[in-house]
C-alpha cells in the first residue's frame, strides 16, 4: 500500500525525470523537495512505489524513473495543471485571431500548440455531416477546366479543379451551376450526397457534351461532399519526434506511420475518455492496441456547430503533462470561442 508521502515522492520523481531526463535518486529528492525526512526514509517509499510498478530502475544505478502506470497515477491524481503565462495566452489570441476560414484556423491551431508544447500537435475536424450547403460556385479557369467551390454554414470551404470533356461557355456553366445548386443548396451535406448520387445515376450514358461535363462536375461535388463526412486530423510538429527520438525506448516509425495514415490516430482519439473538464490522456502501454505503446496522447474537447471534436498533442511518455494539458485546454477553449463567434456572425 502506497502512503500519501509515497505518492508525493512519485510526483517528485515524475517532475524531476521530465525536467532532467536522468533517473532520480533518494538523495536528489531530499535535496530538491524538502520532505523533512531522511534519504533512507525516501528509499523505503521508493521501494513501495517499485513494488506497485509505479517506478522502475532503468539499470543498476540507484535512480528510478516512472513507469507508464506511474505516469497514469500522476496524471489522474497528482498533476496540477500549470497556468499558461500571459505571453503564451497572448500568442494564442494573436495567432488564432488572424484566421480567414476554418481550414486556416485549424492549421493555425496545431502550429501554435506545437510551439507551446514542443510535441506533435493534432486537431480533429468537426463533423460536417449535419452541416448545410450554403453555396455552390463554378469558376471557369479555361474552356474545359473549372474550379468547383462548395461552402457550408459551418465555414467549411471546398475547392477542386475539375477537367471536363468539352469546352463550356458561360451559358453552359450557368446551367450546370443552377442544376447542382437546386439539388444541394440549403440542404444538409448528407442529403446533398444522396441527391448528387441520384443525379449521377441518371447520367451513366451522357447524351451531349454538356451532359458529360455535368457528370464530371457532379462526380467532383459528390467526392467533396463525401469528404465533408469523413473524420480528418490536421497535424503539425512531426519533426519534434526526431528531435526527441532518445525519449523512445524503441523505434519511432510506428508513430510516423500513424501520423501519415491518420486512421489509427483517429480511432485512438475517438476512444479516449475525457474527464469532466474535457481532458483525456492515453499513456504508453494503454496505446498498445493501436501499435503506439511508445507514445502518449493528450487531448482537450472543443465545441463546434458540428459537435464536439478534439485538439491535443502526441509525444513520448516522458512529457510535461501538466503544461501540455493546460496548453491543450487553453487552445481548445479559444478555438471553441472563435467558432461560436463565427457561427453567430453568419
Amino acid at each position: 500500500m502506497v502512503t500519501e508521502r509515497g505518492l508525493q515522492v512519485l510526483r517528485a520523481i515524475v517532475q524531476d525525470y521530465v525536467d532532467t531526463h536522468e533517473p532520480v535518486g533518494s538523495k536528489a529528492i531530499v535535496e530538491r523537495h524538502h520532505f523533512g525526512v531522511s534519504a533512507a526514509t525516501i528509499r523505503n517509499d521508493m521501494a513501495l512505489l517499485e513494488d506497485e510498478d509505479l517506478i522502475t530502475a532503468p539499470h543498476t544505478s540507484s535512480g528510478r524513473i516512472p513507469t507508464d502506470k506511474g505516469y497514469r497515477v500522476f496524471v489522474d491524481h497528482l498533476a496540477e495543471l500549470r497556468p499558461l503565462s500571459t505571453a503564451q495566452r497572448t500568442a494564442i489570441t494573436r495567432f488564432l485571431g488572424e484566421t480567414t476560414d476554418l481550414d486556416d484556423l485549424l492549421m493555425r491551431t496545431v502550429r501554435v500548440l506545437t510551439r507551446l508544447t514542443g510535441q506533435v500537435a493534432l486537431v480533429q475536424y468537426p463533423s460536417f455531416e449535419r452541416a448545410t450547403v450554403t453555396h455552390v460556385e463554378l469558376v471557369a479557369l479555361a474552356p474545359n477546366r473549372l474550379l468547383v467551390v462548395i461552402v457550408t454554414d459551418t465555414g467549411r470551404v471546398s475547392q477542386r479543379i475539375t477537367v471536363v470533356g468539352a469546352d463550356l461557355d458561360e451559358a453552359d456553366i450557368a446551367t450546370i451551376r443552377a442544376r447542382l445548386g437546386s439539388l444541394i443548396t440549403g440542404r444538409p451535406v448528407s442529403v446533398g450526397v444522396e441527391r448528387v448520387s441520384e443525379l449521377r445515376a441518371g447520367l451513366d450514358a451522357p447524351s451531349s457534351p454538356t451532359a458529360a461535363a455535368l457528370a464530371a462536375i457532379a462526380e467532383s461535388v459528390a467526392e467533396e461532399l463525401e469528404d465533408f463526412r469523413q473524420d480528418r486530423l490536421v497535424m503539425a510538429g512531426t519533426a519534434n519526434l526526431a528531435r526527441r527520438e532518445h525519449d523512445f525506448r524503441g523505434s519511432i516509425y510506428p508513430l510516423l506511420e500513424a501520423i501519415e495514415e491518420q486512421v489509427t490516430l483517429l480511432r485512438l482519439v475517438g476512444e479516449m475518455v475525457a474527464d469532466e473538464h474535457g481532458l483525456a490522456a492515453s499513456i504508453g502501454r494503454e496505446n498498445e492496441p493501436f501499435g503506439l505503446a511508445e507514445a502518449s496522447v493528450i487531448t482537450s474537447d472543443y465545441d463546434s456547430s458540428g459537435g464536439a471534436a478534439r485538439v491535443g498533442v502526441l509525444g513520448p511518455t516522458r512529457m510535461d503533462y501538466p503544461s501540455n494539458l493546460a496548453a491543450a485546454r487553453a487552445v481548445a477553449r479559444y478555438l471553441s470561442r472563435l467558432l461560436e463567434e463565427d457561427e453567430q456572425h453568419r
